[in-house]
């Protein structure tokens, strides 16, 4: 029997005949039509639940979308149970317990369909179902926008959740849905959400957006796939996983999240390929629990707009970023716990306000091939337990490029530390750390920074052009035993400082050299006064006489201005001691300082020494020498600034506490920097233990200004302000006449001259480091004048130690 064709009308009854003709109902029309039949329905609203249980098509007219309103009183409007095409209707329901559009049965396709409602569901697919659904939009504000359940699947094309009072898309009991280019927005639920074992949902090319909750969620064992499909503008996370969820994110873009971008908890496992994360307000990708672990590949984390860290790891949980970006967030990465790990290959991590890697409570990050770059701290190993290895890679224009503190034990390999301005490496509190050629270049301060007699190990390391020294280990102190503190071998330095050895005079020497390198000058001195060592078998005199002291202060080359004002203090502190003794009432001196200044101009050293002075008066119990920056003193959360400086700060009992580039605790954009309240707790202390510790503040001259002038309480603190002077072509020359003298070398006829020329043509710019400087030049013409004699037979000894004109470096 040929295809017949039925067509209904609202009213009109003219004429009843089976499968072709004009009917009262669309239950009429249907029961009388066959398998193939088309049904096309006039205008109007039908009352009706309207049940499609053969392979016909059921239509609106042409050319007028949206004029059949499908409206019954409650129950289903519409219910499909057949390999049906049923288009252009609009379907509204008011049954909050039953959903608009039911499919039960059957492939039919669903096309064109406008469904306003407000019902359990707009649209749901349950059993053996597979339908697909075309072009269709859901406004449902009372419940769930699509639901597929219980084994129901289907195609979603080009389909549009406009509003949900729920879920937009809801995948349960082991539905297996796939969504091909739909959108899904205004919801009151989660975006798109899949729940239970066997349950899965694929999205191609899907937008989600507006979502008052969780863009994407998974959970309870269900799996995704989302390719090239966007989660922006939620109120909750981004996308959640939890309970052995499996997540696959490829092409995908997710930003605009007030939350976490990414949530994993309970043994999750999340895989991205080539997916942005962006503009989130904590956690660009947050992982939990033991047995819960992302990969990551080529993705792209960035422009956070929190205070939290890109990436956070912990309770166990497991992160794997390769050949990632993560960029222009306040932490990059953050391991916590024992048992959490992270492992980061040929991945960037750069503009970072604070910490690009933080490892601590036990955990472990390994990063191989990395690039950090734009950091206050490369990365931070920071309590017992925590470690892991950096090997291979480049820490690029950070405050302090590594730490290590409080027993923390990494790995550092192979990697290099550029244009930090603090510390290249800096180990203190205990920390260990074992560095195998490492490398460490243009540091503001020093390369390798150990102090606290922590028990590092350094092989085969390089310092290149470090403003304050290559190496610097600070004693043990009252509890360091033998073995304690670094070991230092085969490591190198072009800087004058070298590789020293501390505590020299010490029976047991804080570090223990193996087969050690020191470089061309082996360990050329910096101009800094040192205390006779004792002779063996001598008692050794703890403190030596200030006469001594002052006379180790005329010894310095310049400085005449400097001398004077150390020397008219300690006169006034001399005579207040002596009133007192008398009975008579002294003046009250301020013993704190401001040294002000360019860098390589003395003010350690001259610090060094107003300590001894004042241990010699009895003003001082120790007058040892704590020298800290900003990094010793500035923590990087709520609570740890106050405690760092305070350990500090006791470590400095009964001396002098120098706290160089002191202008960096306030810098000029604050923010919510921590410097302040480093500053808060240097004023209390200075006020509750005025008579045991002296402290010293320094840095540039105009820096310096504006600190004091921003923060008037420390200002009140300090007696007076030393300004050092940068030396003059005449000091400089002097300072290395001396540096050549102790190496016994001798400046040839008119080297003199050539230097003195050499020092008042050398730009005066902000890399100038006065007497650094000095002893660069001189380290420069020792290379230079070994490249000439080296080529030399059998050399005479003045050829061994004259240094000519042509040794002299060429002017930058």
């Amino acid at each position: 029997m040929a295809q017949g064709t039925v067509q209904v009308t609202h009213t009109g009854t003219s004429r009843w005949r089976r499968r072709t003709g004009e009917y009262a109902s669309l239950a009429a029309a249907l029961e009388a039509a066959a398998e193939g039949d088309v049904l096309t329905i006039a205008p109007g609203t039908y009352r009706e639940n309207l049940v499609v249980e053969r392979s016909v098509t059921l239509r609106g007219p042409e050319g007028s979308p949206g004029s059949v309103r499908l409206a019954p009183a409650d129950g289903v409007p519409l219910t499909v149970r057949a390999s049906a095409v049923v288009q252009d209707l609009h379907v509204e329901g008011q049954d909050a317990a039953a959903p608009a559009v039911l499919v039960e049965d059957g492939t039919p396709e669903l096309l064109d369909l406008r469904i306003v409602t407000r019902s359990a569901a707009g649209i749901e697919v349950r059993g053996s179902a597979r339908p697909t659904v075309r072009r269709c939009t859901v406004d449902n504000p009372a419940g769930i926008g699509i639901a597929v359940v219980d084994g129901g699947g289907g195609v979603f094309e080009e389909c549009e959740v406009v509003a949900a009072g729920q879920a937009g898309v809801s995948v349960r009991g082991g539905a297996h849905p796939r969504l091909e280019r739909c959108r899904v927005h205004h919801t009151s639920g989660a975006g798109l959400s899949a729940t239970g074992d066997n349950s899965s949902l694929e999205a191609v090319g899907c937008e989600v957006y507006e979502v008052r909750g969780s863009g994407v969620q998974i959970t309870a064992r269900a799996t995704a796939h989302l390719t090239d499909c966007d989660v922006h503008r939620t109120t909750s996370d981004g996308v959640t996983l939890d309970t052995d969820a499996v997540l696959t994110l490829a092409d995908c873009r997710i930003h605009d999240i007030p939350e976490n971008a990414v949530d994993l908890r309970s043994r999750s496992v999340l895989t991205l390929t080539r997916t942005t994360v962006r503009q989130f307000g904590r956690n660009g990708l947050s992982v939990w629990d033991p047995g819960t672990r992302v990969d990551a590949n080529q993705c792209e984390i960035f422009d956070s707009t929190g205070d939290y860290p890109a990436v956070w790891v912990s309770d166990g949980a497991t992160a794997v970023l390769d050949s990632c970006r993560v960029h222009d967030v306040p932490d990059a990465l953050f391991v916590l716990d024992r048992g959490s790990r992270a492992d980061v290959v040929d991945s960037d991590l750069s503009q970072v306000r604070n910490t690009a890697v933080s490892v601590s409570d036990g955990a472990t990050a390994q990063l191989d091939d990395c690039r950090i770059r734009d950091a206050a701290t490369g990365a931070w190993f920071r309590d017992h337990g925590s470690g892991g290895t950096l090997n291979n890679c480049t820490v690029d224009s950070t405050q302090t490029g590594v730490i290590v503190t409080k027993g923390a034990d990494p790995t550092v390999e192979r990697c290099t530390v550029d244009s930090p301005a603090e510390a290249g490496f800096y180990v203190s509190a205990g920390g260990r750390g074992t560095f195998l050629n490492c490398r460490v270049t243009n540091s503001g301060g020093y390369g390798f920074h150990v102090i606290d007699g922590s028990r590092t190990t350094l092989r085969k390391c390089r310092t290149e052009r470090c403003a304050r020294g290559g190496y610097e280990f600070a004693d043990a102190g009252g509890d360091g035993g033998p073995g304690s503190g670094p070991v230092v071998e085969d490591c190198t330095s072009d800087e004058s400082a070298g590789a020293r050895t501390p505590g020299a005079a010490a029976p047991e020497p804080v570090v223990q050299t193996t087969a050690q390198s020191p470089g061309l000058l082996g360990m050329v001195p910096e101009q800094r006064a040192t205390a006779p060592q004792p002779v063996a078998g001598e008692p050794e005199s703890s403190v030596r006489s200030s006469k001594d002291v002052l006379g180790e202060l005329d010894t310095l080359v310049g400085l005449e201005s400097v001398k004077r004002e150390v020397r008219a203090l300690i006169d006034m502190i001399e005579v207040g001691r002596r009133r007192q003794q008398a009975g008579l009432k002294a003046a009250s001196v301020k013993r704190h300082l401001v040294f002000t200044g360019s860098p390589g101009t003395g003010k350690t050293t001259v610090a060094r020494l107003y300590g001894e002075i004042l241990a010699a008066l009895d003003v001082l119990e120790k007058g040892h020498l704590v020298e800290v920056s900003r990094v010793d003193l500035v923590g990087e959360h709520i609570g740890s600034t106050a405690i760092r400086t305070q350990e500090a700060f006791q470590r400095a009992h009964g001396g002098v506490l120098f706290i160089d580039e002191a202008y960096a605790l306030s810098p000029e954009d604050a923010g919510r920097d921590f410097g302040k309240e480093a500053i808060d707790t240097l004023v209390k202390l200075m006020e509750d233990h005025r008579d045991s510790v002296v402290v010293i503040v320094a840095g540039y001259t105009a820096e310096m200004e504006r600190f004091l002038s921003v923060n008037p309480g420390v200002a009140s603190r300090f007696s007076r302000t030393i300004t050092f002077g940068d030396y003059g072509p005449d000091e400089l020359l002097r300072i290395v006449e001396q540096q050549a003298e102790e190496h016994e070398y001798q400046l040839a006829a008119g080297t003199a001259d050539a230097l003195r020329k050499y020092f008042t043509e050398l730009p005066k710019g902000a890399a100038f480091g006065n007497g650094r400087t000095a002893r660069q030049t001189f380290e420069a013409m020792v290379e230079r004048h070994a490249g000439r004699v080296a080529q030399v037979t059998e050399p005479s000894k003045d050829d061994l130690t004259l240094l000519y004109a042509e040794d002299l470096p060429e002017l930058p």
